[in-house]
């Protein structure tokens, strides 16, 4: 969709979406860890998205979720990562995963943004 058929909070949601993830992908990089794949969506409808999908020196893929709130209230960003959510990244991240012939070790990491505070929780859930 071209962004002059979008409403300006829908522009304005879109670009703070993109600076929390530029925060989150800086904070990763400086922890070591290399970009291997940005925004990765399943096709079709009713899919699943990765903000960032990122590899450690090791070799495990780390898929990572990026939430960011101007506050706490409502418990905050990573609260926000609920059930539902954690299902389709896990949905995305199997798509993802089909295209390896021996999958590597994965994990499925949350960078939190809270205001100016970024917390990276590490191993946030589970795919089962």
């Amino acid at each position: 969709m071209a962004l002059f058929n979008l409403k300006q909070t829908d522009v304005t949601t879109r670009l703070r979406g993109n600076a929390a993830e530029d925060a989150a992908l800086a904070h990763l990089l400086a922890a070591g860890l290399q970009l291997v794949e940005r925004n990765y969506r399943t096709p079709g409808r009713g899919g699943g998205e990765i903000d960032l999908v990122m590899r450690e020196a090791g070799g495990t893929l780390v898929f990572v979720e990026v939430r960011a709130r101007a506050g706490t209230t409502h418990g905050g960003a990573a609260a926000s990562v609920g059930g539902v959510k954690q299902r389709r990244i896990v949905l995305a991240a199997r798509h993802y995963l089909m295209r390896h012939r021996s999958p590597p070790p994965c994990r499925f990491d949350v960078v939190a943004i809270d205001g100016d505070h970024i917390e990276w929780l590490k191993a946030a859930f589970d795919a089962a």
